[in-house]
């Protein structure tokens, strides 16, 4: 599906429980090749450094259900600077659309220290428009997320499954590469973020090992969770 020239992908969310969670991975597992990024049968780690505008328009904009809505953030992998990803995620109702670009650890130390002229003349798009957003539209760093993520792809659809645990909120700054940072976990024990997400369809062999009507979508972000988390202690 493409929506004003981005092609969309579907992606349902859904909180699952630890017995739903080992009932479902067996199954998945069985079919399903895990991603290359594992670096365990647990899967990877992925932390994430989220920006918001002065008004907080992503975190508002989501918990009040604005169809169109975008957000930027930075993310590495197994907390290595080797790969840094600046991402723009953008969502219309149950479809989203990401884009992506590297950054040099120079780069996300300049950004994170308020020096965005280095940043200034890219020629990538998004680049361009996250320097726009940072240099005069006022994004600053909004919440750290760090999870572990166990991810299974199978090719017909582009289908990707992903179990999302620990999630936890960065509580105590905004330096993904801190040597002190505090995470503090966000969800109850035992629960897992399911993600499903595909091209135009989810293969039926697939949905019949999902069920996905036997479980209750969530509009779930964990941007949202973990900025709410760090208001709570800002506020203390």
């Amino acid at each position: 599906m493409y929506f004003q020239g981005k092609k969309l992908r579907n992606e349902l969310k859904y909180y699952v429980n630890i017995q739903d969670y080992m009932t479902l991975r067996s199954k998945v597992s069985a079919i399903l090749e895990m991603d290359a990024h594992s670096i365990s049968t647990d899967g990877y780690g992925i932390r994430s450094l989220y920006f918001d505008g002065i008004h907080d328009h992503a975190l508002y904009d989501k918990n009040d259900g604005i169809f169109n809505r975008e957000k930027y953030r930075i993310r590495i992998y197994n907390g290595s600077d080797k790969v840094i990803n600046l991402e723009r995620k953008s969502k219309y109702g149950n479809y989203v659309h990401k884009e992506t670009s590297s950054l040099s650890r120079v780069e996300y130390d300049c950004i994170l220290a308020g020096d965005y002229e280095i940043m200034r003349g890219a020629a990538d798009p998004l680049r361009r428009d996250f320097y726009h957003a940072l240099a005069y539209r006022n994004f600053q760093p909004g919440a750290i997320t760090d999870y572990t993520r166990e991810a299974y792809v199978h090719h017909a659809g582009n289908v990707r499954i992903t179990f999302d645990k620990r999630l936890a909120a960065g509580v105590n700054g905004m330096d993904m590469f801190h040597d002190d940072l505090i995470l503090e976990e966000v969800i109850g024990p035992g629960q897992t973020i399911m993600e499903v997400k595909f091209d135009e369809f989810l293969p039926d062999h697939i949905r019949r090992i999902l069920q996905p009507e036997n479980f209750v979508r969530s509009a779930i972000s964990k941007y949202v969770i973990c900025r709410e988390r760090n208001i709570v202690h800002y506020k203390q």
